[in-house]
Protein backbone atom coordinates (compact mmCIF):
# COMPACT_ATOMS: atom_id res chain seq x y z
CA UNK A 1 0.00 0.00 0.00
CA UNK A 2 1.49 3.37 -1.04
CA UNK A 3 1.48 6.32 1.29
CA UNK A 4 -1.29 8.79 0.53
CA UNK A 5 -1.52 11.77 2.87
CA UNK A 6 -4.48 13.16 0.95
CA UNK A 7 -6.53 10.65 2.95
CA UNK A 8 -6.37 13.20 5.78
CA UNK A 9 -8.59 15.49 3.71
CA UNK A 10 -10.97 12.91 2.25
CA UNK A 11 -14.66 13.17 3.11
CA UNK A 12 -15.18 14.32 6.71
CA UNK A 13 -11.75 13.17 7.93
CA UNK A 14 -10.19 16.61 8.35
CA UNK A 15 -13.21 18.14 10.04
CA UNK A 16 -13.40 15.11 12.38
CA UNK A 17 -9.75 15.59 13.35
CA UNK A 18 -10.26 19.32 13.90
CA UNK A 19 -13.32 18.60 16.04
CA UNK A 20 -11.31 16.09 18.07
CA UNK A 21 -8.48 18.61 18.41
CA UNK A 22 -10.90 21.23 19.76
CA UNK A 23 -12.22 18.77 22.34
CA UNK A 24 -8.63 17.91 23.35
CA UNK A 25 -7.59 21.55 23.72
CA UNK A 26 -10.76 22.69 25.53
CA UNK A 27 -10.73 19.77 27.99
CA UNK A 28 -7.01 20.19 28.62
CA UNK A 29 -7.56 23.89 29.32
CA UNK A 30 -10.31 23.17 31.86
CA UNK A 31 -8.19 20.44 33.45
CA UNK A 32 -5.27 22.86 33.57
CA UNK A 33 -7.30 25.36 35.62
CA UNK A 34 -8.46 22.59 37.95
CA UNK A 35 -4.93 21.19 38.37
CA UNK A 36 -3.56 24.66 39.18
CA UNK A 37 -6.16 25.16 41.92
CA UNK A 38 -5.60 21.66 43.35
CA UNK A 39 -1.82 22.03 43.07
CA UNK A 40 -1.84 25.30 45.02
CA UNK A 41 -4.05 23.91 47.82
CA UNK A 42 -2.18 20.60 48.13
CA UNK A 43 1.22 22.28 47.82
CA UNK A 44 0.40 24.70 50.65
CA UNK A 45 -1.13 21.82 52.60
CA UNK A 46 2.11 19.86 52.43
CA UNK A 47 3.91 22.78 54.12
CA UNK A 48 1.15 23.51 56.63
CA UNK A 49 1.75 23.17 60.37
CA UNK A 50 -1.81 21.80 60.65
CA UNK A 51 -1.22 18.04 60.87
CA UNK A 52 -4.64 17.07 59.49
CA UNK A 53 -4.30 19.36 56.46
CA UNK A 54 -0.72 18.20 55.89
CA UNK A 55 -1.65 14.51 56.20
CA UNK A 56 -4.61 14.81 53.82
CA UNK A 57 -2.40 16.59 51.29
CA UNK A 58 0.26 13.88 51.58
CA UNK A 59 -2.36 11.14 51.10
CA UNK A 60 -3.73 12.93 48.02
CA UNK A 61 -0.25 13.20 46.54
CA UNK A 62 0.61 9.56 47.26
CA UNK A 63 -2.64 8.24 45.74
CA UNK A 64 -2.69 10.24 42.53
CA UNK A 65 1.04 9.83 41.84
CA UNK A 66 0.95 6.15 42.74
CA UNK A 67 -1.88 5.02 40.45
CA UNK A 68 -2.06 5.16 36.63
CA UNK A 69 -4.15 7.89 35.00
CA UNK A 70 -6.03 5.31 32.95
CA UNK A 71 -7.14 3.45 36.09
CA UNK A 72 -8.29 6.72 37.69
CA UNK A 73 -10.33 7.56 34.59
CA UNK A 74 -11.95 4.11 34.59
CA UNK A 75 -12.87 4.46 38.28
CA UNK A 76 -14.38 7.92 37.71
CA UNK A 77 -16.39 7.01 34.61
CA UNK A 78 -17.31 3.34 34.98
CA UNK A 79 -16.59 2.58 38.65
CA UNK A 80 -18.62 5.42 40.17
CA UNK A 81 -21.58 4.78 37.83
CA UNK A 82 -21.79 1.05 38.53
CA UNK A 83 -20.57 0.91 42.13
CA UNK A 84 -22.06 4.08 43.62
CA UNK A 85 -24.70 5.19 41.07
CA UNK A 86 -22.80 8.46 40.48
CA UNK A 87 -23.19 8.93 36.74
CA UNK A 88 -20.65 11.43 35.45
CA UNK A 89 -20.60 12.39 31.77
CA UNK A 90 -17.50 11.30 29.86
CA UNK A 91 -16.36 14.92 29.56
CA UNK A 92 -16.84 15.61 33.26
CA UNK A 93 -14.98 12.44 34.24
CA UNK A 94 -12.21 13.33 31.80
CA UNK A 95 -11.67 16.86 33.12
CA UNK A 96 -11.82 15.68 36.74
CA UNK A 97 -9.44 12.79 36.05
CA UNK A 98 -6.88 14.90 34.21
CA UNK A 99 -7.15 17.79 36.69
CA UNK A 100 -6.77 15.65 39.82
CA UNK A 101 -3.92 13.59 38.32
CA UNK A 102 -1.98 16.64 37.15
CA UNK A 103 -2.79 18.54 40.37
CA UNK A 104 -0.63 16.11 42.35
CA UNK A 105 2.41 16.96 40.22
CA UNK A 106 1.63 20.69 40.21
CA UNK A 107 1.50 20.60 44.03
CA UNK A 108 5.14 19.49 44.16
CA UNK A 109 6.08 22.28 41.74
CA UNK A 110 4.30 24.80 44.00
CA UNK A 111 5.93 23.42 47.15
CA UNK A 112 9.40 23.39 45.61
CA UNK A 113 9.09 26.95 44.29
CA UNK A 114 7.86 28.33 47.63
CA UNK A 115 10.56 26.54 49.62
CA UNK A 116 13.22 27.93 47.27
CA UNK A 117 12.40 31.49 48.46
CA UNK A 118 14.75 32.67 51.20
CA UNK A 119 13.17 32.21 54.66
CA UNK A 120 14.39 35.66 55.62
CA UNK A 121 11.69 37.17 53.42
CA UNK A 122 8.95 35.57 55.50
CA UNK A 123 10.58 36.85 58.67
CA UNK A 124 10.91 40.32 57.13
CA UNK A 125 7.21 40.33 56.22
CA UNK A 126 6.21 39.25 59.73
CA UNK A 127 8.45 41.94 61.25
CA UNK A 128 6.52 44.53 59.20
CA UNK A 129 3.30 43.44 60.89
CA UNK A 130 1.89 41.21 58.15
CA UNK A 131 0.29 37.88 59.02
CA UNK A 132 1.68 34.59 57.69
CA UNK A 133 -0.86 34.45 54.83
CA UNK A 134 -0.47 38.15 54.00
CA UNK A 135 3.30 37.64 53.68
CA UNK A 136 2.72 34.53 51.62
CA UNK A 137 0.29 36.30 49.26
CA UNK A 138 2.11 39.61 48.89
CA UNK A 139 5.78 38.60 49.16
CA UNK A 140 6.43 34.88 48.71
CA UNK A 141 3.92 33.75 46.06
CA UNK A 142 4.72 36.48 43.47
CA UNK A 143 8.36 35.39 43.49
CA UNK A 144 7.51 31.70 43.60
CA UNK A 145 5.23 31.99 40.54
CA UNK A 146 8.20 33.21 38.49
CA UNK A 147 10.17 30.10 39.48
CA UNK A 148 7.21 27.80 38.84
CA UNK A 149 6.76 28.76 35.20
CA UNK A 150 9.39 26.48 33.54
CA UNK A 151 8.30 23.27 35.35
CA UNK A 152 4.63 24.25 34.98
CA UNK A 153 5.15 24.57 31.22
CA UNK A 154 6.52 21.02 31.13
CA UNK A 155 3.60 19.76 33.24
CA UNK A 156 1.01 21.43 31.01
CA UNK A 157 2.60 19.93 27.90
CA UNK A 158 2.51 16.53 29.62
CA UNK A 159 -1.16 17.16 30.48
CA UNK A 160 -1.97 17.70 26.78
CA UNK A 161 -0.29 14.44 25.84
CA UNK A 162 -1.98 12.64 28.75
CA UNK A 163 -5.37 13.56 27.30
CA UNK A 164 -5.16 10.71 24.76
CA UNK A 165 -6.38 8.02 27.29
CA UNK A 166 -9.69 9.95 27.40
CA UNK A 167 -10.62 8.03 24.25
CA UNK A 168 -10.99 4.92 26.46
CA UNK A 169 -13.92 6.52 28.32
CA UNK A 170 -15.57 7.52 25.00
CA UNK A 171 -14.54 11.19 24.97
CA UNK A 172 -14.47 12.30 21.31
CA UNK A 173 -11.01 13.82 21.55
CA UNK A 174 -8.29 13.80 18.91
CA UNK A 175 -7.07 10.22 19.44
CA UNK A 176 -10.58 8.78 19.33
CA UNK A 177 -11.36 10.75 16.17
CA UNK A 178 -8.21 9.30 14.59
CA UNK A 179 -9.07 5.76 15.70
CA UNK A 180 -12.51 6.00 14.10
CA UNK A 181 -11.00 7.18 10.80
CA UNK A 182 -8.38 4.42 10.84
CA UNK A 183 -11.09 1.82 11.46
CA UNK A 184 -12.63 2.81 8.11
CA UNK A 185 -9.58 3.14 5.85
CA UNK A 186 -6.73 1.31 7.67
CA UNK A 187 -4.36 4.21 6.88
CA UNK A 188 -2.51 3.91 10.18
CA UNK A 189 0.70 5.71 9.23
CA UNK A 190 -0.87 8.74 7.56
CA UNK A 191 -3.60 9.28 10.18
CA UNK A 192 -1.44 8.78 13.26
CA UNK A 193 1.33 10.92 11.78
CA UNK A 194 -1.28 13.63 11.21
CA UNK A 195 -2.42 13.27 14.84
CA UNK A 196 1.18 13.48 16.07
CA UNK A 197 1.68 16.67 14.04
CA UNK A 198 -1.43 18.25 15.60
CA UNK A 199 -0.24 17.35 19.14
CA UNK A 200 3.16 18.81 18.29
CA UNK A 201 1.66 22.08 17.07
CA UNK A 202 -0.44 22.46 20.23
CA UNK A 203 2.49 21.72 22.55
CA UNK A 204 4.87 23.92 20.55
CA UNK A 205 2.38 26.79 20.93
CA UNK A 206 2.10 26.16 24.69
CA UNK A 207 5.90 26.17 25.06
CA UNK A 208 6.10 29.49 23.19
CA UNK A 209 3.36 31.06 25.33
CA UNK A 210 5.07 29.88 28.54
CA UNK A 211 8.39 31.21 27.22
CA UNK A 212 6.78 34.59 26.53
CA UNK A 213 5.44 34.86 30.09
CA UNK A 214 8.81 33.73 31.51
CA UNK A 215 10.61 36.53 29.65
CA UNK A 216 7.92 39.06 30.59
CA UNK A 217 8.04 38.18 34.30
CA UNK A 218 11.85 38.06 34.31
CA UNK A 219 11.94 41.55 32.79
CA UNK A 220 9.41 42.75 35.36
CA UNK A 221 11.48 41.24 38.16
CA UNK A 222 14.65 42.84 36.85
CA UNK A 223 12.98 46.27 36.76
CA UNK A 224 11.61 45.68 40.26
Amino acid sequence: MQLDFLVLFEGENFSALMSGLWVTVSMTFMALILSSCIGLVVGLGRMSSNRLFSSLSSCYLAWFRGTPLLVQLMILYYGLAIGMQIDLSASMAGVLGLGMYSGSYVSEIVRGAIQSIDKGQMEAGRSLGMSHWQTMRKVILPQAVRRMLPPLGNEFIALTKNSSPLSVITVSELMRAGNLIVANNFRYFEIYLGIALLYFLVNFTISKVIGYFERKMSAGGARG
